[in-house]
């Protein structure tokens, strides 16, 4: 396992303490691997295996993972996300390209194949769905999006206009 530097093609995987850090990596396009069940050492072994860069609110475990570990010491997650891109760099994929629940890249569907599977109203108001291949969660550019696109903005994450995002509401 080695260091990475300011890359901008740093993999994380993410220890329990940082569930929402970690959504908020995959919706950026950071590649970020969690599990709230997994231990510390199993997280040393996945980082190590994988070549992923341990985030941790733990001390001690900051300590045991080396240079391959980052301390996230900001409680505030814009702070958090500032500090690990100031460290990483950019994200590797695009904003919304990753599904924020099991972090696969989303993949376009037609309209008409996802009329069965979201609310009539939603199929009626939009044009653009992805799904993720893993956990089959469809998605649409939701209520919610324009609060996600300001932290991006706050962030400055250059983000494409709306209707090239899948956005983040989704029915399982």
């Amino acid at each position: 396992m080695h260091a990475h530097g300011n890359s901008g093609s740093a993999r994380f995987v993410a220890d329990t303490m940082l569930g929402r850090l970690a959504r908020w990596l995959r919706i950026l396009g950071y590649d970020t691997h969690y599990d709230p069940a997994l231990d510390d050492d199993a997280l040393l072994r996945i980082a190590q295996a994988e070549d992923r860069i341990l985030l941790t609110r733990d001390h001690a475990l900051a300590r045991r993972g080396g240079p391959s570990a980052f301390l996230i010491d900001h409680d505030d997650l814009l702070a958090q996300l500032q500090a690990i891109r100031r460290r990483f760099g950019d994200p590797p994929d695009a904003p919304f390209s990753r599904c924020p629940v099991c972090n696969a890249r989303l993949v376009p569907v037609p309209r008409e194949a996802v009329a069965a599977y979201v609310p009539a109203f939603v199929w009626q108001q939009h044009e653009r769905f992805h799904r993720c291949p893993s956990c089959n969660r469809i998605y649409w550019p939701g209520t919610h999006f324009e609060r996600m696109q300001a932290v991006l903005r706050a962030l400055q994450i250059r983000c494409a206009p709306l209707e090239d995002h899948e956005g983040l509401r989704s029915s399982p």
